[in-house]
Order: structure tokens, then C-alpha cells, then sequence
């Protein structure tokens, strides 16, 4: 199995790999195919970590704040709240710990174990899509133009 290590790169970059946001023509070349590769781990029905609460614990560990963290991703803190305590259920240990607000101010961070599972992740969802890529030629004389498929889009 070969070895994969995580990119420094824009989760929006990648050959072949859809960035977030719509796709026109002038986002990608018309005769490739593309893909839209999302690795969500669940724990039993629940998500226990997918790209957003990924997205949210790197927030979480820049900011400090799960307050700051949800507002930087324009989410409101009670659905940031409710994704840490989803992420923290799922897991042997808690992702994210805080401290209440006061005199000496309050926070969030990771936990030891946060930051391992956010890393961890983050290869594995890196490794997914590189998997993903390379499987991409197969499809690549068997899609229609683009334009010929959407030809009701305007120019």
C-alpha cells in the first residue's frame, strides 16, 4: 500500500478534484472528468468527523474559541457547539476541551487526542483523493463535452 503524507496545499486545489463552489466551463477543461471526493467518518449514524467539523477543529485550534472558530466559517456558535459535542461523543476522549469565560477570559482547545484525530484525518482525506485522481483517466474518453450536455447554460 503506498505511503501517503498530507499536502500544505489548498483543500480547493488538486488535479481533477472539484474545488467548493459551482462549476462552469471556465473552471475546468471541458474533455476532463472531475471528482467531488468527501471522506466522512461515521460512528455508528452519526457523522463523527467529515470536511466541515475538520474545518471547525482547525478553527477551534487557530482561533481559541469555539465562538471564533464558528463565526470565521460563518456558522453560529450554538451549531458550532453542537458539532463539538458530537465529535466529543463519538470519541474514546474529548476533541475539544473549554473554560468558562471570566476574569482570565475562557477558550477552547485540543485536546492531545484532538489534534491526532484532526491529523490523521487530514491524511486520510488527502490520500482519498489522490487514490481517487489517479483513477480519473479511466473516465476520461468516456465523458460528453461539456457544452454538448449543457447547452442550455449560457456562454
Amino acid at each position: 500500500m503506498p505511503k501517503f503524507t498530507k499536502k500544505t496545499a489548498s483543500r480547493e486545489e488538486g488535479a481533477g478534484i472539484e474545488p467548493s463552489g459551482i462549476s462552469t466551463p471556465e473552471n475546468f477543461p471541458q474533455s476532463l472528468p472531475r471528482l467531488k471526493v468527501s471522506v466522512r467518518l461515521m460512528h455508528g449514524d452519526e457523522i463523527a468527523l467529515g470536511p466541515g467539523k475538520s474545518e471547525l477543529l482547525s478553527a477551534i485550534a487557530r482561533t481559541g474559541s469555539i465562538s471564533a472558530a464558528g463565526k470565521s466559517m460563518n456558522m453560529s456558535y450554538r451549531r458550532a457547539w453542537m458539532l463539538v459535542e458530537v465529535m466529543n461523543r463519538c470519541f474514546k476522549c474529548p476533541l475539544v476541551e473549554t473554560a468558562k469565560g471570566g476574569s482570565h477570559g475562557g477558550g477552547a482547545w485540543l485536546t492531545p487526542l484532538g489534534k491526532e484525530v484532526l491529523s490523521h484525518y487530514q491524511v486520510m482525506d488527502e490520500a482519498s483523493k489522490q487514490v481517487a485522481t489517479a483513477y480519473l483517466k479511466l473516465f476520461e474518453n468516456m465523458m460528453a463535452e461539456w457544452k454538448s450536455v449543457h447547452a442550455d447554460l449560457p456562454s
